[in-house]
């Protein structure tokens, strides 16, 4: 079953706006071969240009989903929403099931067959192909460093070895245009 912990910013999330929100990311639930006990954390966003922002994200025991989208009408993205999650999902079926096949013996347990779904697509080996491989030194620098680093190869992530703490860190570029950091412990 899942839990929602709904939350607008700049917006007030209304009773028909829950209930949409729920009816339709319910719909995951039919991916899934035993009930799902999770918590879809949704954040609905509206900013001054009338654009809507929703994000959500399904964090499970071995799975996190998450899918965010941008669209003038809300309900619009909402349904964007829940077809990018479908997608992940049959995306991480496939590979997950035969794990559970290669290792137990029997059937997947985590997502559900594809009768049981109804769906008819499935992902290949190929969807995880790797199809190039570099390898490179970290070199000690701050993060100041590491991100003038990561525009100059015009990049929108760059790995680094902190030079204080001689930690593995990842600085990337989002999609609002500022700086995150990743640090690893």
């Amino acid at each position: 079953m899942l839990n929602f912990n709904i939350r607008g910013e700049n917006l007030d999330v209304t009773p028909a706006i829950r209930d949409y929100v729920e009816s339709k990311i319910e719909k995951i639930e039919r991916f899934f071969t035993n009930d799902i006990n999770a918590t879809a954390n949704v954040n609905l966003k509206v900013y001054s240009d009338k654009q809507t922002k929703v994000e959500v994200t399904v964090p499970m025991k071995n799975l996190t989903l998450r899918a965010e989208e941008r669209n003038a009408d809300m309900y619009a993205a909402i349904d964007l929403i829940v077809d990018k999650l479908e997608r992940q999902i049959r995306k991480h079926k496939t590979k997950v099931n035969r794990k559970f096949r290669e290792r137990d013996g029997g059937v997947g347990v985590y997502f559900a067959t594809q009768a049981e779904e109804g769906a008819t697509t499935e992902a290949t080996e190929e969807d995880y192909a790797i199809v190039r491989t570099k390898q490179f030194d970290l070199k000690p620098m701050d993060t100041e460093e590491a991100i003038l680093q990561m525009n100059l190869l015009g990049h929108d992530f760059y790995i680094y070895t902190e030079a204080e703490s001689n930690g593995t860190n990842i600085v990337y570029k989002r999609k609002d245009g500022k700086y995150g950091l990743i640090e690893t412990n």
